[in-house]
């Protein structure tokens, strides 16, 4: 007889699942993913375990696998709160804003008292600037659990994005109160006091937070940007140094050392800096538009629109940046990409008269008078009324010799910027151009008059005809008639 000891993969599975939950706590997340795997493998109907491996994934920002995984964990138990909830989660992180309302809804509709249901909901609803469905979320997870600390966090971000700083920094230190060790609390109150304009409190709240995470580049970063913004040059460039000793292809940090260069003057330092961002980090935003301003200074205009439109590719969307590129663009010669820079600044803010302004000016470079005064009229309505939008309207209209027209336009102008030289130059002109026009139309009413422009025409007229009667005639070739000559 042999002693036998039966081999039993269903425990197996069990001990893989058990260790991947003791790597997952230890932050092994791959060898963790690589245990619950093997254990899904031989036993594909447990829930648990690819719920896990969605959480799993998702510790790794690996979203869309996790939303596959916590798909297949709801097909063996469609109605687990906790399950939804992951799953909501995780469509509003990839934008699918529709489908996390839909599954926070149900979430509500299997268990009201579930808070993370509301709790979480904030967010869709705060990226969908939904703000008042936010607040109203906030509320009903107050009444469940007061003291929830995501909730404050999350309702922190609203209120921020609409700029109520001073609420969203109670907010925030609300959350800090409640769990003093969530994810960059601090660093979120320093943000809200800078943006709040309050320097002293901003600077406090960096420090406590790099004091908590002293290796977190993105504090680091924006406390960096922060002495920068301060003029304190030297412990700016201090951070982001510390941010390449952290992170050597930290691409950030190599653009602001760029922006300290260029700032003092070292153009060839700033080339460098922002040449480098650029190979670390393609999709960075900032270091083409700059390169593109350091070779329009160099006379490589060339190479200045490659670059601009290289930093066009990437979706540039702050309204300044792209003002500043499509003016940049037209100075160029390059009116499709200017327009395209202003089209968008439109489309992002359709009230931003400076946008419409530009694209006037794109439409009289290309001899569109009318467009460009139809976009020039629009840009004044919207509220500008720089003296620049009253010249340009006033040019054009004498172009068109619509004297009239450039007259109220200067008329209007004069009344904004009453000692602006160009305007006042303008307006004399205009003048003396109505009053010709009003003479010449009185004397055209003369008999005398009448008679003396008749003879001037009579005799434009004999001129033309003896010059003519000089000139030697035109041969022109004999054809015959094609019918036959009768003899």
């Amino acid at each position: 007889m042999f002693d036998t000891t039966d081999f039993n993969p269903w425990d197996d599975a069990d001990r893989m699942a058990g260790m991947a939950f003791e790597m997952y706590e230890n932050g092994q997340m791959d060898m963790a993913l690589t245990q619950l795997e093997e254990a899904i493998e031989i036993n594909p109907n447990n829930s648990a375990w690819l719920f896990n491996k969605g959480l799993t994934l998702d510790a790794m920002e690996r979203y869309l696998e996790a939303i596959e995984s916590f798909e297949q964990a709801l097909e063996l138990s469609p109605d687990d709160p906790e399950i939804l909830n992951s799953l909501a989660v995780d469509y509003t992180r990839t934008g699918q804003y529709d489908r996390a309302l839909r599954t926070f809804e149900h979430i509500q509709t299997v268990d009201p008292s579930f808070e993370p249901a509301y709790c979480n909901r904030i967010i869709a609803y705060t990226e969908l600037d939904q703000h008042d469905k936010a607040e109203e979320m906030f509320y009903l997870a107050q009444q469940i659990n007061p003291d929830c600390p995501i909730c404050f966090y999350n309702i922190g971000n609203s209120l921020f994005s609409r700029q109520r700083y001073k609420r969203a920094i109670w907010c925030w230190q609300r959350t800090a109160q409640l769990e003093p060790t969530h994810p960059q609390i601090h660093f979120r109150i320093a943000q809200a006091y800078w943006a709040d304009g309050d320097a002293e409190n901003a600077q406090k709240y960096f420090l406590a937070e790099l004091r908590v995470n002293p290796g977190d580049t993105d504090a680091i970063l924006e406390f960096g940007i922060f002495l920068l913004k301060s003029d304190r040059i030297e412990p700016a460039k201090e951070k982001f140094n510390r941010c390449l000793e952290l992170s050597p292809d930290f691409a950030p940090a190599k653009f602001y050392l760029g922006e300290i260069a260029m700032k003092q003057g070292n153009c060839e330092a700033a080339h460098q800096w922002f040449s480098a961002a650029q190979q670390n980090d393609r999709r960075l935003p900032g270091p083409a538009f700059r390169l593109a301003q350091l070779a329009v200074a160099a006379g490589d205009t060339k190479q200045a629109v490659k670059y601009l439109k290289d930093e066009y590719a990437l979706s540039i969307s702050d309204p300044e940046v792209l003002l500043t590129m499509g003016q940049m663009f037209m100075e160029l010669g390059e009116l499709d990409p200017a327009t395209e820079c202003f089209l968008r600044v439109v489309d992002e803010d359709n009230q931003n008269a400076q946008a419409f302004e530009c694209l006037g000016r794109t439409l009289a470079q290309r001899k569109d008078y009318l467009g460009a005064l139809q976009f020039f009229e629009h840009a004044r309505r919207l509220g500008d009324h720089s003296a620049e939008l009253a010249a340009d309207s006033a040019r054009i209209n004498l172009s068109m010799y619509r004297i009239c027209a450039a007259a109220r336009t200067l008329e209007l102008g004069l009344a904004d910027h009453p000692d602006n030289a160009a305007l006042r130059q303008l307006a004399r002109k205009v003048h003396w151009m109505h009053l010709s026009r009003t003479a010449y139309r009185k004397f055209r009413s003369v008999p005398l008059f009448k008679r003396i422009l008749q003879f001037m025409d009579d005799y434009r007229f004999r001129i033309r005809r003896v010059i003519n009667s000089k000139r030697p005639s035109p041969s022109f070739p004999v054809t015959l008639n094609p019918r036959k000559i009768r003899k």
